[in-house]
């Protein structure tokens, strides 16, 4: 099975999005997203793979397998596990590559940042970077 390029599946959230014509309705698509985020391993709930910079507490592990990066998450916060769940949805199965190339247009087609307070756009800026960090070690081991 061939994985979806990350632009394309950054068109798909942004044809869904576009369904939506206020911004609570996308609020509740968001958390409804967070209800399919693959699931962190309880006992990958450390502090090694918190988040910094976000609101509320984020945990993200990323693993290297078989040439592409598989994402897990998990947040107290039901946006924020949303927004966890946007990202791996378009990083997730993806080469470090691919993720490293990307400039994430879909955060700024949604108008995202705009739509989150400050603390939450912060926290998914820091969600991408970290995702970004993983892919590059991942990266530079493999290259080794």
């Amino acid at each position: 099975m061939e994985v979806e390029s990350i632009r394309i599946i950054e068109d798909q959230i942004i044809e869904e999005f576009a369904h939506f014509e206020d911004w609570m309705d996308k609020y509740n698509y968001i958390i409804e997203m967070g209800k399919d985020v693959p699931k962190i391993d309880p006992d990958l709930k450390t502090d090694n793979n918190l988040i910094s910079g976000c609101q509320s507490r984020v945990w993200l592990h990323a693993e290297y397998k078989d040439g592409i990066v598989l994402f897990s998450a998990d947040s107290e916060a039901v946006i924020t596990r949303g927004l966890a769940s946007l990202l791996i949805r378009v990083m997730n199965k993806q080469t470090p590559e691919d993720i490293l190339n990307s400039d994430f247009f879909f955060v700024k087609k949604l108008g995202l940042k705009e739509h989150l307070s400050p603390n939450r756009s912060n926290g998914l800026v820091s969600m991408i970077k970290q995702m970004k960090l993983y892919a590059l070690a991942f990266q530079t081991k493999a290259s080794r």
